[in-house]
């Protein structure tokens, strides 16, 4: 029984040895066929033989020879004549719009208006320098009058209230100077604006 178990280990042990040994020797394979593919790409490259660069001809550096052309019978004066025949051509065109596709329509009539729309009666008017402020109203009542032995008349009037007396050339309340003095009106003056107003009697 002994017997048997070390033969069965030792068939067991060469199969491994030699399925190991396969293994290393098809893995050294592969790594020589890779590293052999390589060389064998880039040695082509290497290995091949440099053709030398051949020189261009001369003829081949020049070219074809370009024709010459020669100046007889070119005119270089200016013929004034034909200039001015082209500048007299008018492009009157074929009656078509190009851009409506069609013949031009006539052109509409517009008639003229019998009157501009504008004022030319206020446009053609001198331009008057505006008038001047009228003065105010002479806020001084004359309510009556005196006489004395002169017959020289006094004026009676009342202004805010109050009551003053005078004569002519005489100024009441600082601003208005008595003029004429008469039965039924009296002249007076407003010094402030130099207007003289006329200020009838009126009851008090």
């Amino acid at each position: 029984m002994a017997l048997s178990l070390g033969t069965k280990n030792k068939r067991q042990i060469a199969l491994l040895a030699a399925l190991g040994a396969f293994i290393v020797c098809f893995g050294g394979w592969q790594i020589y066929s890779n590293f052999a593919g390589s060389s064998s790409k880039s040695s082509p490259a290497t290995s091949a033989p440099r053709t030398q660069a051949t020189k261009p001809s001369p003829a081949d550096e020049e070219g074809p020879e370009a024709e010459k052309l020669t100046n007889a019978g070119i005119d270089p004066s200016l013929h004034m004549e034909k200039l001015a025949q082209s500048e007299e051509i008018r492009y009157t065109g074929s009656g078509r719009n190009i851009f409506f596709g069609g013949v031009v329509a006539e052109p509409v009539h517009i008639e003229k208006p019998l009157k501009s729309a504008r004022n030319n009666a206020r446009a053609n008017a001198p331009v008057l320098p505006p008038a001047p402020p009228r003065p105010p109203a002479i806020d001084l009542k004359y309510f009556g009058y005196s006489q004395d032995k002169n017959k020289a008349l006094r004026g009676f009037f009342i202004h805010n209230g109050d009551i003053f007396m005078a004569r002519t050339g005489e100024i009441v309340n600082h601003r208005y100077k008595v003029g004429s003095i008469r039965p039924n009106s009296v002249e007076v003056t407003d010094l402030s604006y130099n207007n003289t107003q006329t200020i009838p009697l009126s009851s008090f």
